[in-house]
């Protein structure tokens, strides 16, 4: 009997990227861009399906990145799979990229992703579950053996083999959420708010 059908797609990065997981195989596409990921990810969803010869309705789940990584990026995507699951009546999958990262591999383990200004975000995965994730510096002892990083057509390709499982173990959807590990880098306004005449 084949597997489900799922849609798996990124744009926490400097990326479209998709993977399509059907009848077992899977297939990934990644389009590198700064900038444009908004306008671009739909087209990019529509054309990866028309290249796997499917359909939206074909599709039994979704899967979708949700960080750490672009701000503006990561909510493009969720956002996207939010009304992708809405309209399509499909169930959806918030997968983060720690957790694409020590899937499958021994725990204890620790997952690595880059962030700016010389840090890294960290998580640390132990068989009893996983802590949360932290902001620390470049070059902190990850307290475990590190996952090994992934390209991201093999992250893609992981969050739909993720996403299936979970639909198969019966786990309900929720709406995707970003996962942030820092705060926004803009700060309020220092100056009052005007006040209203009446």
């Amino acid at each position: 009997m084949p597997g489900p059908t799922v849609l798996a797609f990124d744009t926490a990065a400097a990326h479209c990227a998709a993977a399509i997981l059907s009848g077992g195989q899977t297939r990934a596409w990644v389009e590198p861009m700064a900038k444009g990921q908004a306008e671009r990810l739909m087209p990019f969803l529509e054309a990866c399906l028309a290249e796997a010869g499917l359909r939206w309705a074909d599709l039994d789940a979704l899967g979708v990145g949700t960080g750490p990584g672009n701000f503006t990026g990561i909510r493009i995507a969720v956002a996207a799979a939010r009304g992708l699951a809405l309209g399509l009546g499909k169930p959806a999958y918030g997968i983060d990229r720690f957790t694409v990262l020590a899937d499958g591999q021994q725990r204890p383990i620790a997952a690595l992703v880059p962030a700016p200004r010389g840090q890294v975000y960290l998580r640390l995965f132990s068989a009893d579950g996983a802590e949360a994730p932290q902001l620390v510096p470049e070059g902190t002892p990850p307290g475990a053996p590190l996952a090994p990083d992934l390209d991201a057509a093999t992250s893609l390709s992981r969050i739909a083999a993720i996403t299936a499982q979970r639909l198969a173990d019966g786990l309900p959807a929720e709406r995707p959420a970003p996962l942030y590990v820092r705060g926004a880098e803009a700060a309020p306004p220092r100056d009052p708010a005007p006040v209203l005449l009446p």
